[in-house]
């Protein structure tokens, strides 16, 4: 695994419940900048052994990214909702839920990669 992913992985591991970030924030918080889309192929890569909460990350508008009525927007938006955050159609009200986080967020995330 990367170190770029590895940093990628340890900001979404942060994200916490009832939060969302967009992929262009995590890439900028992970030191990827202008790397939305290498989130996006990390979280494509992402080991399933990781349980990573990527239902949380969603586009710089709050929209879902899967295709529409795709089961993986349909399995994201039943996540979103069950950790309490409002989901009208596709998209989440940036402005209430999302994340902005300290760096001690996400340094002390006890995410690790073993």
């Amino acid at each position: 695994m990367s170190d770029r992913y590895q940093h990628i992985y340890r900001v979404i591991a942060a994200i916490p419940k009832g939060a969302v970030c967009s992929y262009g924030k995590v890439a900028d918080l992970a030191g990827v900048p202008r790397g939305a889309r290498v989130v996006a192929r990390a979280l494509a890569q992402s080991p399933k052994t990781l349980c990573l909460p990527w239902h949380r990350v969603v586009r710089s508008s709050g929209e879902i990214a899967f295709p529409k009525d795709s089961a993986g927007a349909q399995e994201q938006r039943k996540r979103l909702l069950d950790e309490g955050i409002i989901v009208r159609g596709r998209r989440v009200n940036m402005r209430d839920y999302e994340w902005k986080p300290g760096v001690d967020e996400i340094l002390f995330s006890g995410w690790t990669d073993d």
